[in-house]
């Protein structure tokens, strides 16, 4: 049997990151770890091949090599995929189909021949049997859980690891706690499911075996979302495994903002080669917060969490909305001032939307007030349900947050502030990249010579040589992201 993978291509979007690789010469942020773990499920003769659509082209000869094609795909992605499967109908080969997208909304793709959907874990081998037996479905679903503990490691010789300018892995799936816009619990439950210390290390050897140095995401929605295991069992291992191996990669994920109850915890990711976690903060509102029941962030100082996190030695990156009922008129100067004080130069600010299956879903789709499907972009500026505050109103309010807080103005002072809090951590890799100094050069060219942030840029630039000389190749780095940031949001406002 002949399978191509096909990863279909994000749109510009706040998180591809798209305008800062072009500093650092790489085509994609992240590989497609689905697919690549899903390649390792399938029997070790057949023969396999992939295409990221973010990275290479997909030509006519690839589809007509394979029995079929495998896509896997988020609701961002919804337009990429619609052209892959019109393509691979007119060519003749058979599609399978899987992945957060198709498991929400397979309905909508009535050209896919096979949809294994859910965990792959628990369908992918149902599909396999009858194919077998010459009896494949159309559906196979399931509402059980997977053991990923029998997760298989992704097969990286798939890719060209140097196309890309982050590695993944995934040690839990699930969340403990049930925001009602998000679907994660939808999509894995509430109750986190982890793989063990041994799999986890043999996946980051198997990166290291591949030569992969540098940065590596855990994929996890929650990472701390069972701490007990991670401080006594995963942490230890990872601190072991890196110093036996000369720390040769830095780490970054999702959690919660209790992570600043716990200090133990935030030590051991340092000393482990963390230095970076995206948090959802959401909102300033209260009455927000227990709207969408973001019980982690209720009754306390979120700033001041923030603070403790990046002088424990994380940066913060957050996520923020706008667009819930209880969103006063003056929330839009509220959350620009929150950002700007937190000190979190990465502030992904989105309008709410309701993807299928959450508890927001249902409760506006009883209420009427739906309007069409989730794009997957929150950040430009699409709702698909009808706000209690004036469209208009949310709208302007929305692009005057991103106006102010991605200015170069504001974002540079925010740099400063975070670089000023921050205390980096010692661990971590010091080898020399020539990436990084062609980004370095690039960025004094380009921002420092041809953008419209030239003196914010060298104001920084001076600052943290004479100031805080540790902490340059961050702000160098900070400023290459903000100019993303600011070309997306630009874009987004045109196209008003």
């Amino acid at each position: 049997m002949k399978v191509l993978f096909v990863y279909p291509r994000y749109p510009d979007t706040f998180w591809s990151f798209r305008h800062a690789l072009k500093f650092i010469s790489k085509k994609a942020s992240l590989p497609p770890l689905g697919l690549l773990t899903v390649a390792a499920m399938l029997p070790a003769d057949w023969e396999k091949r992939l295409v990221d659509l973010n990275v290479a082209n997909l030509e006519d000869a690839d589809i007509q090599w394979a029995d079929y094609v495998f896509i896997s795909a988020m609701s961002i992605q919804s337009e990429s995929v619609k052209t892959i499967i019109h393509r691979c109908k007119s060519l003749g080969t058979k599609i399978v189909a899987g992945g957060p997208l198709f498991t929400a909304r397979h309905d909508e793709f009535k050209d896919v021949d096979h949809f294994v959907l859910n965990e792959a874990e628990i369908t992918l081998p149902l599909f396999l049997e009858d194919l077998t037996n010459g009896t494949p479905k159309q559906i196979y679903t399931t509402d059980e859980w997977a053991d990923i503990g029998n997760t298989p490691t992704p097969l990286w010789e798939l890719i060209n690891i140097k196309h890309y300018a982050t590695m993944n892995i995934q040690y839990s799936r699930g969340c403990p706690y049930d925001c009602d816009f998000c679907d994660i619990t939808v999509l894995y439950g509430r109750k986190p499911r982890t793989k063990e210390k041994d799999q986890v290390i043999g996946e980051l050897e198997s990166l290291y075996t591949a030569g992969w140095r540098g940065n590596i995401f855990l994929v996890d929605d929650n990472f701390i979302g069972n701490k007990g295991k991670v401080k006594k069992e995963i942490l230890p291992a990872i601190i072991e495994w890196m110093n036996q191996r000369k720390y040769p990669f830095v780490f970054s994920t999702e959690v919660s903002l209790n992570l600043a109850d716990d200090e133990e915890l935030m030590r051991l990711m340092v000393q482990a080669g963390f230095d970076a976690v995206f948090i959802g903060i959401e909102s300033p509102n209260e009455d927000s917060l227990v709207e969408c029941g973001k019980v982690t962030n209720k009754n306390r100082d979120m700033i001041a969490c923030i603070k403790k996190i990046q002088q424990f030695g994380l940066q913060v990156q957050g996520g923020f909305i706008v667009g819930f009922d209880n969103d006063p008129a003056s929330i839009f100067d509220k959350l620009s001032a929150f950002i700007q004080e937190s000190g979190i130069a990465t502030a992904m600010v989105g309008l709410l939307n309701a993807p299928k299956g959450t508890k927001l879903y249902k409760r506006l789709h009883s209420e009427g007030r739906l309007l069409k499907s989730f794009s997957g972009d929150n950040t430009d500026f699409s709702m698909n349900f009808v706000p209690k505050m004036s469209r208009e109103a949310l709208i302007e309010g929305y692009k005057n947050i991103l106006q102010h807080i991605y200015s170069p103005k504001q974002y540079y002072a925010r740099v400063k502030e975070f670089l000023k809090n921050y205390k980096q951590p010692r661990v971590g890799i010091h080898n020399f990249k020539l990436s990084r100094l062609m980004a370095l050069y690039k960025s004094m060219l380009l921002l420092g010579v041809i953008g419209k942030e030239r003196y914010h840029y060298w104001k920084l630039f001076i600052w943290t040589l004479i100031r805080r000389p540790r902490h340059f190749p961050l702000a160098i780095t900070l400023s290459i992201y903000g100019f993303h940031f600011r070309k997306i949001f630009e874009q987004h406002i045109l196209e008003l």
